[in-house]
């Protein structure tokens, strides 16, 4: 709301739609002079009751927002462009080169998902609507990829007339970028998902440019990585497994961490850690096509020429659903990489119902869980989960990998921070679990002296 005194027209204000207090449903709308733009459109994912968000309407319709601007594709960030789309919103949708190729593989894949899921459960009468539908379709997602714009990074742009926005490469994954919007008199930063300086793959986060507002992440807000690197900690998990013939799980994220994974244990048979005849499969056609495009987006990660050509070589990739189902006839040992990261869906869950039950295999987690997952239950020490309607028991090993984060640590990203020009006016502290937000948030205000909150879901906000 305005200020007192203030008039609503010269005000900018940033409502909390989603992203608050949870590490999910990143939706920041902006709005002055009658005018809004959002920053990030992104699904709820985790808990239930978080889920049912993505049913609700926004407090705004989507035909009076005048511009969407992503950070990055993930789809916590970009998962609900198909249904804003769909129910009227026409304008265009601003990101890098690189986020708009991954969207092009994630958001068809999200719809085919969800239309997936949605016959599954009519087949089987397990929803308590008749019929159960999809929140979108694949053919939702693809619509809305024709509004797409890109922009190169340090390249200001007009979103709307008398908007300027600017991507800065905030490492992460490919395309993923902070965003400088400068409306108003007022220049408000959003870190997007940060990077980290040390990531196997990705190029460092770059230096945040100055701003009067920044909302900042905090996703690993209360936490530090730990010492030991992907490498010290994947060789003997994986040495492990090969020595007792076992089959490895692994629920990854198709963009980012999956090619991580696959680039790790390459340098581990090439450094003779693990043996070189350890099979290796990568089950996800969103994450094959994914690997393709590091070939096509040299600028923004680590990787050599060479490196990449491993990506795709030193795994055998799996297209078809036939391909899949055949892993099952293959003995141990061996590794299944496959979507998705939290184990929500997907092919992931069928290896899993096959796998989980035998002692000698393994589940192995590469990435943040969020609560309410599969993945975060299992994760946790849950010995029964379910698939697909069944309960399946765990008696495999379940190992999370706490250095295979593809986030900034809080030590991080407070270093991320300080390397702005000048202190901001006040820092908006959002995109984590809550007890995540308040630790950075506490940091901020006790160590940098800035003046920091944590937003509620749905608030408006002087920006």
């Amino acid at each position: 709301m305005a200020a007192p005194g203030e008039h609503p027209a010269t005000t900018v204000t940033i409502s909390f739609l989603g992203g608050a207090g949870t590490v999910t449903g990143s939706k920041y709308l902006v709005r002055h002079g009658g005018h809004s733009l959002l920053v990030d459109c992104g699904l709820f994912q985790g808990y239930k009751q978080l889920r049912l968000r993505n049913w609700q309407p926004l407090p705004v319709a989507p035909d009076q927002i005048g511009a969407v601007v992503l950070t990055h594709a993930h789809l916590d960030h970009s998962g609900y462009l198909p249904l804003l789309a769909r129910d009227g919103y026409t304008h265009p949708i601003h990101a890098t080169a690189g986020t708009r190729d991954l969207c092009a593989i994630l958001l068809p894949d999200s719809g085919h998902l969800q239309e997936e899921d949605a016959a599954f459960l009519n087949r089987h009468q397990l929803s308590q609507h008749a019929p159960a539908l999809p929140l979108y379709t694949r053919l939702d997602a693809l619509h809305c990829l024709r509004q797409f714009r890109n922009h190169a990074f340090h390249q200001p742009f007009e979103p709307l007339p008398g908007w300027r926005a600017t991507f800065t490469r905030a490492g992460h994954i490919l395309g993923a970028a902070s965003v400088l919007l400068e409306v108003g008199g007022r220049r408000i930063l959003s870190s997007g998902d940060l990077g980290r300086p040390d990531d196997l793959v990705m190029d460092p986060p770059e230096a945040p440019p100055a701003a009067d507002t920044v909302l900042i992440e905090s996703t690993y807000g209360d936490r530090q990585h730990p010492q030991e690197g992907l490498l010290d900690q994947l060789g003997p998990t994986l040495q492990r497994l090969a020595q007792r013939g076992g089959v490895a799980v692994v629920p990854v994220f198709a963009v980012g961490r999956a090619q991580t994974v696959l680039h790790a244990i390459h340098l581990l048979k090439a450094q003779g850690v693990v043996p070189r005849s350890l099979p290796v499969f990568l089950d996800s056609p969103m994450a094959v096509s994914t690997t393709g495009l590091f070939a096509q987006h040299r600028d923004g990660h680590r990787l050599s020429a060479h490196d990449v050509h491993a990506l795709s070589h030193s795994a055998t990739l799996v297209q078809t659903t036939d391909e899949s189902k055949a892993l099952a006839r293959r003995h141990g040992p061996m590794v299944i990489l496959s979507a998705s990261g939290m184990a929500t869906g997907g092919r992931v869950l069928h290896h899993l119902a096959l796998y989980a039950g035998d002692h000698r295999n393994m589940v192995i987690f590469t990435g943040h869980q969020a609560p309410g997952t599969r993945g975060a239950r299992m994760a946790a020490g849950e010995k029964r989960i379910r698939i697909h309607g069944q309960e399946v028991a765990v008696r495999a090993e379940v190992v999370q990998l706490t250095s295979a984060s593809a986030h900034a640590d809080a030590d991080q990203t407070l270093a991320w921070l300080r390397r702005m020009a000048h202190a901001p006016e006040q820092v908006f502290v959002v995109h984590g679990e809550m007890g995540a937000a308040d630790m950075l948030r506490e940091r901020i205000a006790h160590e940098l002296r800035w003046r920091a909150s944590v937003p509620e879901h749905g608030s408006t906000l002087n920006a």
